[in-house]
């Protein structure tokens, strides 16, 4: 994969795509590479276009987009969840309070 991420750095710097110039970006990056590996993407990006590539590629979507509606209702119904106790709670304190003024 970094073979073609250099490749695609040096075309998007508007640079030649030579063995030369991505052993700089591995040098630089300090990423271990092969050499007989550079020289087969050097050769391969010699003969495609890129940039027909990129305008064909079609974009990768991360995550739906309902996914936030989800996350909202979760979040209201633990604060449901939360009032409900609260409620019975209160309910108990209430009942034991009757009860120590009875035989308080």
């Amino acid at each position: 994969m970094e073979y073609v991420y250099a490749g695609l750095l040096l075309h998007y710097a508007k640079k030649d795509i030579t063995e030369e110039n991505m052993e700089k970006i591995f040098q630089a990056t300090g990423i271990n590479y092969d050499s007989n590996r550079v020289k087969m993407f050097v050769a391969a990006f010699k003969e495609i276009n890129v940039e027909e590539v990129l305008k064909q590629a079609t974009p990768v979507v991360t995550a739906p987009v309902a996914a936030p509606a989800q996350a909202e209702a979760k979040a209201e119904e633990k604060k449901e969840e939360k009032k409900e106790e609260k409620k019975e709670e209160v309910s108990e304190e209430t009942l034991s309070a009757g009860l120590s003024a009875l035989f308080g």
